[in-house]
């Protein structure tokens, strides 16, 4: 599969929230891009250590993201999802950081984020099992990033109809964009596993004109 890396120049890391454990920087020129072209029309990038400093949004998320249990129906019974979540449908609703996170997003890609959806997988045992964004994501191409926070899990992509995964190990920090047709041709998910696994959390920047098909 072919790779390269971003073209655009790099601007240095923009701060955009000070905790206890230190400052939170995005790099603004997303120097360490590497776009995996999955087929013609559909591609994931890879931004590692995308946001420095993580560690201190982590813990704000973690402790006051108000996280719910949610269940699904599973043929003939509602089970609880192996996951919590958490979502803030206004993003001027969110903490001060992921504010200037998703306008760093907005500026780079030239979609307009403006709500979060957060997903907690509290050790190896949670997980979410292969689907796509079909609610945020009603268009034919759209763009979906994904901040990882905390531990390092496993993210998979592989074509809707079956086959051969791509596999990104995304860190603290890093961010994973899926784009082009990836949310309609495409499926991914966080496997669970066997090996030990700390906390992680996922944001998943969305855009209320990309859950508005296109006509």
């Amino acid at each position: 599969m072919a790779t390269h890396h971003a073209t655009r120049a790099s601007c240095g890391p923009i701060q955009i929230g000070l905790f206890e454990t230190g400052p939170t920087e995005v790099d603004e020129g997303f120097g360490t891009a590497r776009r995996i072209a999955l087929d013609e029309h559909s591609w994931v990038e890879h931004v590692p250590g995308w946001l420095a400093g993580s560690d201190g949004l982590f813990s704000l998320l973690r402790d006051d993201a108000g996280w719910q249990q949610r269940s699904r129906w599973m043929y003939t019974r509602e089970v609880a999802e192996p996951r919590l979540t958490a979502e803030y449908p206004d993003l001027d609703a969110a903490p001060e950081p992921l504010r200037g996170i998703a306008h760093a997003l907005s500026v780079h890609y030239g979609v307009p984020y403006d709500s979060l959806w957060l997903n907690l997988y509290r050790d190896h045992r949670d997980g979410t099992s292969w689907h796509r964004d079909h609610l945020s994501c009603k268009r034919a191409e759209c763009i979906v990033p994904v901040l990882s926070l905390g531990a390092t899990r496993r993210f998979l992509v592989r074509p809707r109809d079956g086959g051969r995964s791509v596999v990104v190990a995304p860190a603290a920090g890093d961010l994973v964009v899926m784009g082009g047709r990836c949310q309609l041709d495409w499926r991914h998910a966080v496997p669970k596993q066997a090996t030990p696994a700390g906390p992680r959390i996922s944001v998943n920047f969305q855009s209320r004109l990309q859950a508005i098909a296109s006509i």
